[in-house]
């Protein structure tokens, strides 16, 4: 769970940059079983984990950062975050996904975690992503804002339901193949490899 109401506070001319993080921001919680070998009969998992990497981008140390101060918690977030992300997307991708001999990133399903507008955009044209691709990315940062680490679970969970609600095959939007990846302080980008299961209409809440 992220509770950011903590770092809320009225707005300080001495700190103008806190105001991103506290629009941007929102409260969220998110649980997921991870396992192996799993009994059909009466489970029923959703994608299956391929591949993990963990990739810190160079010289982003003070990029993104939450101290203890005297006035509170107090998150800055450098403008040029976006730029940075976008600019070392490619690189940490195929570092995870190279191995599978995958290099069409539309032929991928993609759970992104919705860190801004800003940091979605600059992605979708660097992968030169069609518009649907980051759909349900683009959706949870509508309706919830940044859940920071719970994001990405509720984007997973957002593409699940609309696969099967458009009678998809499986649950990465009738894809086989797809990619998780989220970041934070670091900067810090964790990639997943994942593969997608039939979809099940039998569980859809």
């Amino acid at each position: 769970s992220e509770i950011i109401a903590a770092i809320f506070r009225a707005p300080n001319e001495d700190h103008l940059d806190c105001l991103v993080g506290q629009a941007l921001f929102g409260d969220g919680a998110a649980a997921i079983i991870v396992g192996s070998d799993p009994d059909l009969s009466m489970e029923h998992p959703l994608f299956e984990i391929v591949n993990a990497t963990q990739t810190i981008i160079p010289n982003t140390e003070n990029a993104m950062s939450l101290h203890l101060r005297e006035e509170g918690l107090m998150f800055t977030l450098h403008r040029d975050v976006p730029k940075m992300i976008s600019e070392n997307i490619e690189d940490v991708l195929l570092q995870a996904i190279s191995p599978f001999g995958l290099s069409d990133w539309n032929s991928l399903f993609w759970i992104v975690h919705p860190g801004g507008r800003a940091i979605l955009d600059q992605v979708e044209v660097k992968l030169n992503l069609g518009k649907e691709k980051l759909r349900a990315s683009r959706q949870m940062l509508s309706e919830y804002g940044n859940l920071a680490s719970a994001s990405v679970l509720f984007v997973m969970d957002e593409m699940r339901k609309k696969s099967i609600k458009e009678g998809k095959s499986t649950t990465g939007e009738g894809f086989d193949w797809g990619v998780l990846f989220g970041f934070g302080p670091g900067l810090t980008v964790e990639t997943l490899v994942l593969r997608s299961l039939p979809a099940n209409t039998s569980f859809t809440t």
